[in-house]
């Protein structure tokens, strides 16, 4: 269920887009961008990577990928700079750039024609990515960006990413720049190049369908840190795991987990079939030993696994798992691939101790 506020909104947990490009008095802001859109190269660098981060993570959560964010990120930025004569100074320029990123998504989900009706578990999204909360970090306040607010877990937890992947496209965006970036409706219409009355229907109809298949614990998802019951989770999670404790792992579990693995379809569903397969991975034929890190994704307890296959002489990056906990037992494991280690500051090798 959507986490409500008086507005009926739920928690804004980037501030408005309409807040000031200020990163000092008003006038040497207005000089940047009117040297930018004069064809100033350096000047609209400067701009357009002032607002990178917080355009990376908006086009995450209308994606649900990291990587094709990134490459939603770098197309908005090729896109203003063709485009930036259309800038007329009536709306400020981290708002024309978000105008512009979220119709690039919207873009790139017409060519991809992908969009499940339903979405059982994460193996149905085979696309989806975690986000590292060392980069969710870089949206906060500072000196530059007062009115800055920290990214908090209900607006990128998985949950809410698979939520957003059922909606249609035109309600995805409307729903996250009315309820997420706290835009008025009518600048939302404009946005998408709509009426108000079709921007607000669109909203309704986006916030019924998910407050359908967001769980009630997300009123406690307003939060950027680890609860103690999730780092207790994990550090137990990790010791069982460099002890090779097919039974403390177990004993970790709901009776109902489920572990998925995206791209894979794979998905093992509650303890009675976690327990032997764990006895299998971690029996006589397993591949080698492990080390396990603490990190985090998604605001959610993370540990980042290297294997050292038998007689070799390092630890590789080998895994991802993140974890939901409920109630001081795992309720979901979702695990990654290596692929975006860098991207959690993780080296891809470990040495042996």
């Amino acid at each position: 269920m959507t986490h409500q506020r008086d507005d009926s909104r739920p928690t804004v947990d980037s501030g408005p887009v309409t807040t000031s490009d200020d990163q000092g008095p008003r006038g040497e802001a207005d000089a940047v961008v009117a040297a930018a859109i004069a064809g100033d190269e350096e000047a609209f660098a400067r701009l357009v990577q002032r607002h990178r981060r917080e355009l990376h993570v908006h086009c995450y959560r209308m994606l649900g990928s990291f990587d094709e964010a990134e490459d939603i990120v770098q197309e908005t930025f090729l896109r203003a700079w063709r485009r930036r004569a259309t800038f007329d100074g009536s709306s400020l320029f981290r708002a024309w750039l978000y105008r512009i990123a979220t119709n690039a998504c919207l873009d790139a989900l017409r060519r991809a024609k992908r969009r499940p009706t339903e979405v059982e578990s994460f193996a149905e999204m085979p696309w989806l990515q975690p986000y590292p909360d060392r980069l969710l970090d870089e949206i906060a306040p500072s000196a530059g960006e007062p009115d800055a607010a920290v990214v908090a877990r209900e607006t990128v937890e998985l949950a809410f990413l698979a939520a957003m992947q059922v909606l249609p496209s035109q309600q995805r965006a409307v729903l996250l720049a009315r309820d997420v970036l706290g835009l008025p409706a009518d600048e939302v219409a404009r946005m998408l190049d709509t009426t108000v009355a079709a921007a607000n229907s669109a909203l309704q109809r986006a916030r019924a369908t998910l407050a359908k298949r967001l769980p009630e614990r997300r009123l406690d998802w307003s939060t950027t840190d680890l609860t103690g019951e999730d780092k207790v989770l994990l550090a137990r999670f990790i010791d069982a795991h460099e002890r090779h404790d097919a039974a403390a792992s177990v004993a970790l579990a709901r009776s109902d987990i489920r572990i998925t693995m995206p791209p894979h379809p794979m998905v093992i569903e509650g303890v009675d079939v976690l327990a032997p397969f764990l006895e299998r991975a971690f029996g006589p034929d397993e591949v080698g030993d492990w080390r396990l890190v603490p990190t985090r994704a998604n605001r959610m307890p993370t540990a980042a696994s290297y294997l050292r296959p038998w007689g070799e002489p390092e630890f590789r990056a080998f895994k991802l798992d993140v974890l939901r906990v409920e109630d001081g037992a795992i309720a979901e494991i979702t695990t990654f691939g290596p692929e975006l280690f860098s991207q959690f500051g993780l080296p891809l090798t470990l040495p042996t101790p």
